[in-house]
């Protein structure tokens, strides 16, 4: 599994969008079946990669069957009547290419990137398995325990990884965003391979995903190699969502996490809204006002709170504004040496305070907006993290053409609009806190995080 945080992708929508006009147009197909197919022209390398986006990830599930995304994920790689479990990797190898998948809260993709080429042999491949994976017992019972130690070193003996889980768990009510991508070790101890078999057959389907082709190619030759592979599937019975909507919090929500650790750490959080076509300019709003806080060395948390109170050891700022639900503005940190979580969190709730009560001055929003602008350029090179900013988009129910205005929307916003935005959302009945209370470390505690440093799987 790979996580993102969706802070860096928005970050990066940016960079991208400055150079856009340079571009060469990015193209869009719909085929009989209803796979989206976004093709974007980069002749900069004789590269390609290939993405597969199926509306499908955490948000989806419910209790009882918490992670069968991420097991679903791995499963992927397990073989076709066509191609024998591991074979899918070794072909892509052999080919000069790589390869992996992710799952996330709202989606999960599978990617190629390959000499271009070799294309078809990815989408060869890809094709077979969006409707003929073989889903075995054998491998099943192998993935399932895989994904059980991936939870145990990455959240179980992660203390600030298992702070977030309590976090999130805490934060939300309702909103599908409280459950972990890698799901509950009750549900995966619990999981068998029908629970996957259901989850394959009513989200699999063409009509539930996004095909993203980004590299040194001919759109309407890849549209044509597309609708070969591709459109020989039928159409899904592709379930429908309910809303999930979050129900009002009231009051300030804290929850205590005692796990082994050597240093505590808190987390804070308040309820916003993510980007959609209604809610025009807020999301912008949440985007600057956290740059504000938390932008690189002139920001007020690091110039702040690090270097002239030296009250925090490192501090950060998470908001992703893309996403199928309401998310989480949070802050989350280590106290310096001689100082408490108490006096982190204070310090840090007079800094929330004061964008209630003083607007941003023009010279930090310059500096914010030309950050953020200028960030991540050499992202402008990867044909990967192209095909990324448009399949997130794309799968949250938003679309790419938005990398074209981004960046005029984030310069749009007045420090007025981010003093509006504190003060709606910024408040107490909005608020969570967790709190890591350090536990002794064992032996054994010791020696299972240091040899937790390998990925595990897909």
């Amino acid at each position: 599994m790979l996580k993102k945080s969706l802070v860096a992708l928005c970050a990066s929508l940016m960079s991208v969008a400055v150079w856009a006009s340079d571009e060469p147009a990015t193209h869009e197909y719909m085929l009989d079946n209803g796979l989206k197919v976004i093709i974007k022209e980069d002749h900069r390398a004789p590269v390609v990669i290939s993405q597969v986006w199926y509306k499908v990830g955490s948000s989806y599930e419910h209790n009882g069957i918490t992670g069968v995304s991420h097991v679903l994920e791995h499963m992927m790689f397990k073989g076709t009547d066509k191609h024998a479990p591991g074979e899918f990797s070794r072909i892509i190898s052999e080919n000069g290419g790589s390869e992996n998948a992710f799952t996330g809260r709202d989606y999960t993709a599978y990617f190629q990137q390959l000499e271009k080429s070799r294309l078809e042999v990815s989408f060869e491949m890809e094709a077979d398995r969006m409707r003929n994976l073989k889903l075995l017992d054998e491998e099943f019972a192998k993935e399932v325990r895989v994904v059980m130690e991936e939870r145990r070193l990455r959240t179980e003996d992660n203390p600030q990884s298992l702070t977030y889980e309590q976090f999130a768990s805490t934060a939300f009510t309702n909103n599908p965003y409280s459950n972990p991508v890698i799901g509950w070790m009750n549900d995966l101890e619990n999981m068998n391979n029908d629970d996957l078999r259901k989850w394959y057959e009513m989200w699999y389907a063409p009509n539930n995903a996004t095909l993203v082709v980004v590299g040194d190619v001919n759109p309407d030759e890849v549209y044509q190699m597309a609708k070969k592979y591709y459109g020989v599937h039928k159409r899904g019975e592709v379930a429908t969502i309910k809303p999930r909507i979050e129900a009002p919090q009231k009051g300030e929500k804290r929850v205590l996490v005692k796990a082994p650790a050597e240093l505590p750490y808190l987390m804070m959080g308040y309820k916003v809204p993510t980007l959609t076509p209604e809610n025009s300019w807020e999301p912008y709003a949440l985007e600057v006002l956290a740059s504000v806080l938390d932008g690189g060395k002139g920001a007020r948390f690091e110039k702040l709170l690090v270097r002239e109170k030296q009250i925090a050891a490192s501090i950060g700022t998470s908001y992703g504004m893309a996403g199928l639900h309401d998310d989480l503005l949070s802050f989350s940190g280590t106290p310096a040496q001689g100082q408490t979580v108490e006096t982190l969190e204070l310090a840090i709730r007079e800094q929330v305070q004061r964008l209630h009560h003083e607007l941003a001055n023009e010279d930090e929003l310059d500096r914010v907006k030309a950050q953020v602008v200028a960030s991540d350029v050499y992202q402008r090179d990867s044909v990967y993290y192209q095909a990324m900013q448009i399949g997130v988009l794309e799968t949250v129910g938003l679309s790419w053409k938005m990398l074209d205005d981004y960046v005029e929307r984030i310069r749009a916003i007045t420090p007025e609009q981010i003093q509006q935005v504190a003060k709606k959302y910024l408040i107490d009945d909005n608020l969570t806190i967790a709190t890591l209370i350090p536990q002794p470390l064992d032996n054994e505690t010791i020696k299972r995080r240091m040899s937790a440093g390998g990925d595990h799987g897909h």
